[in-house]
């Protein structure tokens, strides 16, 4: 008792006391552990390397990087996009900051005569909506085709990989923009449903429509879509950027009890899907399955892959040209992309950057005179105007975009997707975390991220002379190749994209339901 009021008589001191003993207790345990060499060597100082360490993304993002310096997105992308998601000032002063003869820096070249914005025509009452040009599913004839209200859409990132008040904003946003919304692998959610068109992706895990034994079950699929009317499309996951020939990774510590019902996997156990899907083995067996789930759902069926080796697409290509069957889209994926955790490797070296992935798919279907009856859809590091320019004059009638929707949800590029701590809450299980990500005001902001990108998308085809985007083709677009060498993008690369057809905006205003 008498200790008891010596503390709260002498507070400070007791505190003083108190923290010298817990520097004492940590100096022997620093000095007794053999696990680590550094915390031995320079005992309690040296766990401050590891807390500096843990921070080292955000030190260097304010403090030690220049505006362009940072990776993935440099803090000028990110300041376009906070900014746009925001309703802010999104533009720029004192002229550019590029080095724009450095090789392969783009230029797109405005006309002298622009289209007219005040005879630009408002689908919808909507300034910022473009239509994409093409009807998916309408080559092969599929019982519900779909025509996208928008060309610039939400890629696949799955429930578990983000947190639940994120795929929520990132819904409701989608809905807002006329957007749709890929649910990633990890399969439709109850958050994935607050309106917007989806995209349910089947990865290898086939997550949301499997049996106990993890098998993919058509019953399953066919009852959720039948329920679920806003579920536009089907896409087959053959791989993905960030990890191409790897199946997805969830650590068990963001596997919580409504994941592990979502997927039908238990809990707090890493949820790693196969490396290859067990429904098919070879390019036939692969439009089989194909045909078989349009046609039990009547719904367009694509899929979605990395790029490496060629045969492939040319063997795919030659039995759809001869069967008239297969899918209705393509989604090409660059090396870039990267919302999945991933081993170091496979992040850096495996799989082909999106212009030449793009490229080498593109023309190979040209060559088989088949590249017209597949909707193109682009992913990647493409959540920026001038980036969008390029992956629609090289042939996408659509794009993708990830990490750059995070951002406009507050995503600081903190690189801590993958431990469950992400500190904005959009990557995270976390309750605290997450519950910091107000889903009604960030889902605000992925839709004016969409919008504003999609306004300014629209200026620029207005720039050079276009309607719509889609009507960029590769000679609007140089390539510096060094010190007074450009040449256009289409030269470039080797090919002309196929001339789209499009008369006016006016006439692409009608967007059923299903």
């Amino acid at each position: 008792m008498e200790l008891i009021n010596w503390i709260l008589t002498y507070p400070f001191i007791s505190l003083g006391i108190g923290f010298v003993l817990f520097v004492v207790v940590v100096f022997i345990h620093d000095v007794s552990q053999t696990k680590h060499t550094i915390i031995h060597n320079f005992p309690v100082v040296g766990h401050l390397r590891y807390f500096l360490e843990m921070i080292g993304p955000e030190l260097r993002q304010y403090w030690v990087a220049n505006d362009k310096e940072e990776r993935p997105f440099d803090r000028t992308e990110r300041r376009w996009i906070y900014a746009t998601a925001k309703g802010q000032n999104s533009n720029f002063g004192f002229g550019t900051t590029e080095l724009q003869y450095e090789p392969g820096y783009p230029i797109i070249k405005h006309r002298a005569f622009p289209f007219t914005e005040s005879k630009a025509y408002k689908i919808s009452g909507d300034p910022t909506c473009i239509p994409c040009l093409k009807v998916i599913g309408d080559f092969h004839k599929r019982k519900f085709p779909y025509r996208p209200y928008s060309i610039i859409n939400i890629s696949a990132m799955s429930f578990g990989s983000l947190s639940k008040n994120a795929i929520t904003a990132l819904n409701i946003g989608a809905r807002e923009a006329g957007a749709f919304h890929n649910t990633g692998e990890g399969g439709l959610s109850p958050y994935h449903l607050n309106g917007a068109d989806v995209v349910w992706q089947i990865g290898t895990g086939y997550f949301g429509a499997r049996t106990k034994e993890g098998r993919f079950d058509l019953q399953i699929l066919k009852q959720k879509i039948d329920k679920y009317k806003n579920v536009r499309l089907i896409e087959i996951k053959l791989s993905q950027g960030a990890k191409p020939g790897k199946g997805g990774i969830l650590p068990g510590i963001k596997v919580n009890a409504e994941i592990a019902a979502t997927r039908e996997v238990e809990i707090g156990k890493d949820c790693i899907s196969p490396n290859s899907h067990a429904e098919f083995s070879n390019v036939s067996e692969l439009i089989s399955f194909i045909e078989l789930i349009a046609g039990e759902t009547g719904l367009p069926v694509g899929i979605k892959s990395a790029i490496g080796e060629i045969e492939f697409w040319d063997e795919l290509a030659t039995e759809m040209k001869k069967t008239k069957k297969g899918p209705d889209f393509i989604t090409i994926d660059g090396g870039e992309g990267g919302t999945g955790a991933a081993p170091l490797t496979y992040a850096d070296h495996v799989s082909l950057p999106f212009k030449i992935a793009f490229q080498r798919v593109y023309t190979l279907f040209q060559r088989h005179g088949i590249s017209e009856r597949i909707v193109w859809i682009g992913a990647g590091k493409l959540g920026f105007p001038d980036r969008a320019v390029v992956a629609l004059a090289m042939g996408c009638d659509l794009v993708n975009v990830a990490r750059e929707a995070m951002l406009s949800i507050g995503c600081i590029q903190a690189e801590q997707c993958h431990t469950d701590h992400c500190p904005a809450g959009v990557a995270t299980q976390n309750w605290w975390l997450q519950k910091g990500l107000n889903p009604t005001l960030k889902s605000k902001r992925a839709a004016l991220y969409l919008k504003g990108f999609r306004k300014e998308l629209l200026s620029l085809a207005h720039s050079c002379g276009y309607e719509h985007p889609s009507q960029f083709t590769g000679r609007d677009i140089e390539i510096s190749l060094g010190m007074n060498k450009f040449t256009t993008l289409e030269d470039q690369l080797g090919y002309k994209r196929d001339v789209v057809k499009f008369t006016r905006m006016a006439d692409y205003g009608t967007f059923p339901s299903r």
